[in-house]
């Protein structure tokens, strides 16, 4: 690995990419723990990761703790992402964004300007949320006449850090080293980290050493189990028949079309948990008396520590992995494509049956897959019960950073075959 990373610093191209996304990720760290005024920052540190808000830590997880500081960039990378979210979704129902997606580059450069757009609109709209959140938890420190005039400081400065942090990810696909926005969400994540070792130290030094062992070794083995999974894929064989164009004969040689197991990534989890923190989020928004009656204790069920919203979350996340699949994979597309271009599935017919053959293989696919995401995610919940450690949501950080990782090594090891200087597999 030293020799790998000594190969890729010797590329002076590579190291300036390095430098500026290491400078774009400073920036937007610095940037999660400047408060916006008027906002009472010790009071809001003090309310995190209490259990009574589940919905406050799922989110702060997300932001790398923007939220407890009150910060400017407390939104983080998460409008972008629900926007990208919907546009994607947007663009199966709505046919001409359908016909503008496959409009290749100038097609995708619309689709982004309205992905902008669309990030800007769920800012506001969060940013008004999380102010009357602080509103009624006492966590502003002004009142009276005063309020109206913090409420548009705060919500302006909550929709501004949404859309610096929006720029900073696209400049780190314009001249960084991977994904802008994942490297965003993975910094976020990683600086999590120190926080998570004091925690585990404490519950290790108060007599759980057992259930803190259990939960490093867990950790690895996850981690090694996520990289299996993300390279696994079936091949599906692809044999082209011979033709003559001019003086010239095409075709004729074996090949495959590659459907990785786990081809939704972490979507169907993120669709899932952000579902299930709606009753969470309403909980979080009622008072002590509130939260005396039935409906407030039917939400509670869906605290992230309980076997009822593991077992939603394990069924919601098989859900979505299918409906995610539907709408990135067109079967009787690919047939066509597959006979348009004089190719077969060995033993398959051309058309209705090679559709049909690749939606079984797909299905079966998508199960394994689903199985698998629902799997990582919900192990934390119940290893966390048994334990009597909060780990509830480290499934799905383990996911994005272990992607975010793989992503970005992939990058580096495409850039540096480029020029010639041996992979990260060599």
């Amino acid at each position: 690995m030293l020799e790998i990373l000594r190969n890729a610093w010797k590329i002076k191209e590579i190291r300036n990419k390095i430098f500026f996304t290491i400078f774009i990720i400073i920036i937007f760290r610095i940037g999660s723990v400047i408060p916006v005024p008027y906002v009472d920052v010790e009071a809001l540190k003090s309310s995190a990761g209490t259990s009574s808000n589940e919905f406050f830590n799922y989110l702060s997880i997300l932001t790398g703790g923007g939220l407890e500081y009150g910060a400017i960039f407390a939104m983080s990378v998460t409008p972008y992402i629900n926007s990208s979210i919907i546009m994607q979704l947007l663009c199966v129902a709505i046919p001409a964004l359908e016909r503008l997606q496959k409009e290749g580059e100038e097609g995708q450069k619309k689709l982004a300007t309205y992905t902008r757009f669309a990030t800007v609109i769920l800012a506001l709209i969060q940013g008004v949320a999380y102010f009357f959140y602080l509103k009624g938890s006492n966590f502003l420190s002004v009142d009276g006449g005063w309020v109206v005039f913090a409420a548009f400081v705060i919500v302006l400065a909550f929709t501004a850090g949404s859309a610096l942090v929006m720029w900073l990810g696209e400049r780190i696909d314009e001249k960084g080293i991977g994904n802008g926005i994942s490297m965003l969400l993975f910094a976020g994540i990683i600086s999590r980290a120190p926080d998570a070792a004091v925690a585990l130290w404490g519950s290790f030094k108060t007599g759980q050493q057992v259930a803190v062992i259990g939960i490093i070794v867990m950790f690895l083995a996850v981690i090694g189990f996520v990289v299996w999974m993300t390279h696994a894929e079936r091949r599906i064989p692809i044999q082209y028949a011979k033709r003559v164009v001019g003086n010239k004969m095409y075709g004729g040689q074996n090949t495959h079309i590659p459907i990785k197991v786990n081809m939704s990534g972490v979507m169907p989890i993120i669709f899932s948990s952000s579902i299930l923190m709606l009753p969470t989020m309403i909980l979080s928004f009622m008072n002590t008396a509130q939260r005396s009656t039935s409906f407030a204790k039917v939400l509670a069920l869906f605290s992230t520590q309980g076997i009822f919203y593991a077992v939603i979350y394990f069924i919601l996340i098989i859900a979505f992995a299918y409906f995610y699949t539907t709408i990135q994979f067109n079967p009787v597309e690919m047939a066509n494509n597959l006979r348009k271009n004089g190719g077969a599935v060995p033993g398959i017919r051309p058309g209705k049956p090679t559709s049909d053959f690749i939606s079984k293989i797909l299905s079966r696919i998508t199960l394994m897959g689903a199985l698998f995401l629902s799997v990582i995610a919900i192990l934390p919940i119940i290893i966390g019960s048994v334990g009597q450690i909060n780990i509830s949501l480290g499934g799905t950080s383990v996911l994005i950073m272990v992607g975010v990782a793989l992503d970005t090594v992939q990058n580096l090891e495409s850039q540096m075959m480029m020029r010639h200087y041996k992979g990260f597999l060599d």
